[in-house]
């Protein structure tokens, strides 16, 4: 089994998953199978995304329905996994050789639902009470930092205003950040090592031995070396005025 990136293989701890499809375990089928795994995690209310890619040389892989359901869980070996939400199957690609095969499914979207304008105000109420009421319209759980759960609301209005954008504003109000993962909505603070129950999140440290290669870039194409500003004045029409500021 090996995951897409090696430094998680760091000390004595080995990156362990689990994967279901349609309810049916396939993790002892897919361990000497699965090249690589990717969860691309979006912020906002796009869908995440999925990859796994296998190992099908000898051509034995059934290929999945498309619409087939794969729920996922990550972690170490030895400890609990954590569950990372259900996935859809809408891609399949087959290449060779060697023989691989690479599915793609995505999270539920809520950009359709969370998309439709409305018609909203209130007033001397909390965060809170506001997440709360948006979730419960899109019949979501509310994952609510601590935080933010009492801060008050003088008054706030949503004018032909969408649930998705009102919320991100809502959020950079306040510093938070608005998502939708795994059938949770959730409004909370970026940065503070904190899940939204406010428990602290274990730290990583990772160093350039951990690693394997890296890139870095520096390109000119986006320099310049200053400004140059023309204008009319209404007054003196032939007399166009030119400003030069070097950079």
């Amino acid at each position: 089994m090996n995951f897409s990136s090696e430094l998680l293989n760091k000390g004595n701890k080995t990156p362990a998953f689990s994967i279901s499809v349609e309810g049916r375990d396939i993790t002892t089928v897919l361990d000497n199978r699965l090249m690589g795994l990717t969860l691309t995690d979006n912020r906002g209310f796009e869908a995440d995304q999925l990859d796994l890619e296998l190992d099908d040389a000898d051509g034995k892989i059934v290929l999945p329905r498309r619409g087939a359901v794969i729920t996922l869980a990550l972690g170490w070996k030895g400890q609990p996994l954590f569950p990372k939400g259900a996935f859809t199957v809408d891609e399949i690609e087959h290449t060779g050789a060697p023989d691989r095969l690479t599915i793609r499914a995505r999270s539920a979207d809520f950009r359709e639902t969370l998309n439709t304008r409305r018609e909203k105000s209130w007033h001397k109420t909390t965060v809170g009470e506001v997440v709360k009421e948006i979730a419960a319209r899109h019949k979501l759980k509310m994952a609510l930092g601590k935080d933010l759960s009492d801060k008050p609301v003088e008054h706030i209005d949503q004018t032909n205003e969408s649930d998705g954008s009102f919320l991100m504003r809502l959020a950079r109000q306040y510093g938070a950040i608005a998502s939708v993962k795994n059938g949770n909505l959730l409004f909370i603070r970026q940065g503070q090592g904190k899940s939204a129950s406010g428990k602290p999140l274990p730290v990583i440290t990772i160093t350039r031995k951990d690693g394997d290669s890296h890139r870095f870039t520096l390109a000119d194409r986006g320099a310049y070396t200053g400004v140059i500003a023309s204008w009319l004045h209404t007054r003196e029409p032939a007399n166009p005025r030119r400003k030069k500021a070097p950079r």
